[in-house]
């Protein structure tokens, strides 16, 4: 089992910037690839960012491209997700996921989510 827990949502106006933080723990917990994904109300719950471990691999959604970055600290076993340039479409809840890249993410493991809403 792996548990994941979410921190760093909140609000924000448009334009502005929020770091997200996923800490990772339980057996075996650095062998997987993480990710971020997000469900805004009324939607689908849609990738963001994925960050493999050993190929440091980055992948993103067309929608936050150059706008969002993954980035991982190996030693904490914690992903973050800063996001910048933030738009009001940006709201939604945000899950962290550990998984595996086969094609496409495939997610093993779900954190709790962590609230962002961007004001326009």
């Amino acid at each position: 089992q792996v548990q994941l827990v979410e921190s760093g949502g909140g609000l924000v106006q448009a334009g502005g910037s929020l770091r997200l933080s996923c800490v990772a723990s339980g057996r075996a917990a650095s062998n997987y690839a993480m990710a971020w994904f997000r469900q805004a109300p009324g939607k689908e719950r849609e990738f963001v960012a994925h960050y493999s471990w050993g190929a440091v691999a980055t992948a993103y959604s067309d929608s936050v491209k150059d706008r969002f970055t993954i980035s991982r600290d190996n030693g904490k076993n914690t992903v973050f997700l800063q996001m910048n340039s933030l738009k009001p479409e940006d709201t939604a809840v945000y899950y962290c996921a550990a998984g595996r890249i086969k094609g496409q993410y495939v997610a093993d493991y779900w954190g709790q989510g962590t609230q962002v809403t961007v004001s326009s």
